[in-house]
């Protein structure tokens, strides 16, 4: 007898940071990236009005938070496509830009949604060395070929830490050819306090052939709602439309993230907390010679020296209520990446950390 058969598709699928540890009860979770404060409380009361209305269909269009974006960001409507997280429009960029056999480039240690959703397209990756865990723009420039259709990159780079500069970033888009789409992932712009860094959006408002990347997941503190927005030209926003559900956005979504926008002052107590906790760590790491990335984003990537071994080190953490992200996924070896927690999960790292090292 004869079922159903899906398609063969090999891929390495997609693994988050755990957020349950068995026998560990309300276990801290360092392990996501997520935000240290939680969302605005104005997102939060967003929310909660919405749940009367939840029976009636969202707005295909997501015109209220477009509107907003348009006019925090100097923007065009036009110019603009939400998705359910960032990694949706991913998704779209992918099926709408490659056929079998194209090939798209993402350097070697790099957000792996990237690869996945390329290699469900019947794209071919190919990876891109980085030097000292910083992608390499010449490396980048020495693997394309007529084949070449995308390049993805997140800057902050997940999970490194590390970042191009505005100048290394506009060397890269203008040695490109024309017809290969440039994804540059803003995820973590906002915790950057680097002169010589600018983000995706404000560097390439007005190229042709690149696509920007933005989430509420991260400083905003929406992970959950599922809410990304992408920002390009006409011609790349309108192909990317042509896969988009018409309903991919909730309401609640929607005004949650209108709602967070506009809360500025939340915003700003976020990047505030986040550096003066990224020193207080990144000062401990190196006191116990521990080598990781400069504060750049909301984590940092762990390298251990051979005397330690990165999966006793997690359980060591896991058992005293702490989870961090292993790296195995990543092929980054004997490393973890924690991410920067609200004060008294910041002072617990901490202090694990004089302990277990």
């Amino acid at each position: 007898m004869n079922f159903p058969k899906a398609k063969k598709v090999n891929i390495q699928r997609y693994e988050g940071g755990l957020s349950k540890i068995a026998g560990i009860t309300n276990p801290i979770k360092l392990s996501s990236n997520e935000s240290a404060l939680g969302c605005s409380p104005a997102a939060a009361k967003a929310i909660d009005k919405i749940k009367k209305k939840i029976f009636k269909y969202p707005d295909s269009n997501s015109s209220l938070l477009k509107k907003q974006l348009a006019k925090i960001f100097n923007v065009k409507n036009n110019q603009l496509i939400i998705g359910s997280g960032s990694d949706e429009i991913i998704s779209f960029a992918c099926q709408a830009f490659l056929e079998k056999g194209d090939e798209v480039i993402v350097p070697e240690f790099s957000f792996l949604m990237y690869r996945i959703y390329a290699q469900i397209n019947e794209a071919k990756i190919i990876y891109a060395k980085e030097n000292n865990l910083k992608i390499s723009i010449d490396s980048i420039l020495n693997c394309i070929t007529k084949k070449t259709k995308i390049i993805f990159l997140a800057n902050p780079n997940n999970p490194t830490g590390t970042y191009l500069t505005e100048n290394e970033l506009r060397y890269l888009q203008q040695r490109i050819p024309t017809n290969v789409l440039l994804v540059v992932d803003d995820a973590y712009w906002e915790y950057v306090q680097k002169k010589d860094y600018s983000s995706g959006l404000s560097i390439f408002k007005n190229a042709k052939n690149v696509l920007v990347l933005r989430t509420f997941s991260k400083i905003y503190g929406l992970a959950s709602l599922r809410l990304g927005w992408g920002y390009s030209s006409k011609s790349i926003i309108s192909s990317l439309l042509t896969y988009k559900p018409p309903f991919n956005i909730t309401t609640t979504a929607e005004l949650a993230g209108v709602s967070a926008l506009k809360d500025n002052k939340w915003l700003k107590k976020n990047i505030s907390h986040n550096n003066f906790w990224c020193k207080k760590i990144f000062e401990k790491l190196k006191e116990k010679n521990i080598k990781c990335n400069l504060p750049n984003a909301n984590f940092f990537l762990m390298q251990f020296s051979k005397k330690y071994d990165a999966n006793n080190i997690f359980n060591k953490f896991a058992k005293s209520g702490v989870i961090l992200r292993k790296m195995n996924n990543y092929k980054i070896k004997n490393s973890l990446r924690v991410t920067v927690g609200n004060a008294q999960e910041s002072k617990l790292f901490i202090k694990l950390i004089d302990r277990f090292f």
